[in-house]
């Protein structure tokens, strides 16, 4: 069995092959440091997160790459609407990328390169271009040769006749930049000093990078001339990509990357994600429930500079960060996923699932007097799961494997409470629960165990449940039936399912 993977380059699927057996190479193209991380770069980074704890399952040893870029123009224009400078804007907002990321249960990656730390390599690459003829100076600025790179468009599929002017994605429109290039379509390299900008000293004079060869750069520094995967969202295909391998490659010679990987976007209630549409979602606010998917009532958020996220919050739509590393796999990661209430309590709702199994060792270990040496898994389970993620990460596959085994787990966790034993062996209860959170720490799905006691992700509680389930047994023995079914399709609602036995008594189950 083989694990492949869509390269976005080739546009097909293929198998996968690193330059080094057992070795990978992996490159994240990281965020723009001057705001707050919203559910898109949850998605983002979730993605590449499962992306490589998933090789490191497989057996690979992976290094992986993601930088920050920490010069910018919007990084710019936030210290100026904060009073603050550019170095106290990225610092802040990288302290508050860790904090988000934390929660989300993100790995740290290897390395987290800046283009501020960067320059020598990113000056370097500079003059190689021109040195080569890819590359000209003009009026203190440099600029990319693009019809001198005969592939350029060879990722995006774009053809250089019909691209757009200002091909450097960025602010850079203005009528006195585009007198400077000799082609349109040809971004910058190097920008020439502006008053009271953040510079640097260059053979060109004083002046700061432009933000495609800071990628360019790093990658080479950190990984070397060609790496395994390089991984990003949909946006950056076209133009940051489609540049980097411009630059790169035009000086290397050799394939930046072998595996270029895309993830498709978070709508919200199928609307395109925007700050004017006022839907714009943090993941903070996310975690904390200061949200709404409702275009209308969501207001706008205030100047981050001046105290970050909204201050009213919501409890009882607080997000579970498990939950939402739930929602992100509930769709294969090219697919574009829409966020919505019915989304998210969706997710919410199989979390509680997927924790209730993660939980059933922590709770039945010692009553099930099980062997703490044995670490036998379910290979069916095992085999399914890695045919799904071998068939370019289908995580929906994947959950449906863990779904079974965890609805499994919390069927026999009920039995345990209500009869006190169970008639499955116990070995087998083990070897499952083993396999579930062998699976579930895959995709980064884990539950801690002061969750032992009462869990409620989005759902009811334990206790609640027993209590509801109270509430209906005294309602049918007045005789409110109706009131008895009224609680039933509560409970249902919820995804609790009801199993009166003949004593009168009556046991549960989630899902």
């Amino acid at each position: 069995m083989s694990l492949t993977l869509y390269n976005s380059l080739t546009r097909r699927e293929s198998p996968f092959d690193p330059l080094e057996p057992s070795k990978v190479r992996m490159y994240c193209c990281g965020v723009t440091v001057y705001d707050y991380c919203h559910v898109g770069h949850a998605r983002a980074y979730i993605v590449w997160d499962m992306v490589r704890r998933y090789l490191m399952w497989r057996g690979y040893s992976v290094r992986y790459v993601q930088n920050f870029t920490d010069i910018d123009d919007k990084i710019l224009n936030r210290a100026r609407e904060t009073n603050s400078t550019m170095e106290a804007v990225a610092e802040r907002f990288i302290d508050e990328y860790f904090a988000d990321m934390d929660k989300l249960n993100i790995l740290r990656a290897d390395e987290y390169p800046r283009a501020t730390h960067s320059m020598d390599g990113i000056k370097r690459l500079i003059h190689e271009l021109e040195n080569k003829g890819y590359a000209y100076a003009s009026g203190g600025d440099v600029y990319y040769n693009v019809r001198k790179f005969t592939d350029y468009g060879k990722l995006s599929g774009r053809k250089l006749e019909e691209m757009q002017a200002g091909a450097s994605g960025r602010l850079e429109t203005a009528e006195i930049e585009a007198q400077k290039k000799q082609d349109p379509s040809d971004f910058a390299l190097w920008k020439s000093a502006k008053p009271g900008e953040p510079a640097w000293d260059s053979s060109w004079g004083k002046g700061r990078p432009g933000w495609h060869i800071e990628c360019s750069a790093m990658v080479r520094d950190c990984l070397g001339e060609t790496i395994d995967i390089h991984c990003g969202g949909s946006d950056l295909t076209f133009p940051h990509h489609e540049n980097e391998i411009a630059q790169s490659e035009a000086v290397t010679g050799k394939s930046l990357a072998n595996y270029w990987m895309h993830n498709a976007f978070v709508t919200v209630n199928g609307k395109k994600m925007s700050k004017s549409l006022h839907n714009f979602i943090t993941i903070r606010d996310l975690l904390e429930g200061n949200w709404s998917s409702d275009l209308e009532s969501n207001p706008p958020q205030p100047p981050l500079g001046k105290g970050g996220s909204k201050s009213e919050n919501d409890k009882s739509k607080a997000v579970e960060p498990m939950a939402v590393r739930l929602f992100v796999f509930m769709a294969q990661y090219r697919s574009q996923i829409d966020f919505t209430e019915e989304a998210i309590a969706s997710a919410r709702n199989g979390w509680n699932t997927i924790a209730e199994g993660l939980l059933f060792g922590l709770r039945y270990a010692d009553k099930l007097s099980w062997d703490v040496e044995k670490t036998g898994q379910d290979t069916k389970a095992v085999q399914e799961f890695q045919a799904a993620m071998d068939n370019d990460f289908n995580t929906p596959s994947a959950l449906t494997v863990l779904f079974e085994l965890a609805k499994e787990l919390g069927k026999e966790g009920n039995v345990l409470v209500h009869q006190g034993k169970t008639e499955t062996a116990a070995e087998l209860l083990q070897q499952k629960w083993l396999t579930l959170v062998s699976l579930a720490g895959v995709l980064g799905l884990e539950v801690s165990p002061e969750a032992d006691t009462e869990i409620s992700v989005g759902g009811l509680t334990d206790g609640e449940i027993e209590a509801m389930i109270q509430q209906r047994k005294d309602a049918r023995k007045a005789k409110d039936f109706a009131e008895g079914d009224r609680i039933r399709d509560e409970l249902k609602g919820n995804d609790i399912t009801l199993i009166d036995q003949k004593d009168g008594t009556t046991i549960w189950h989630r899902g």
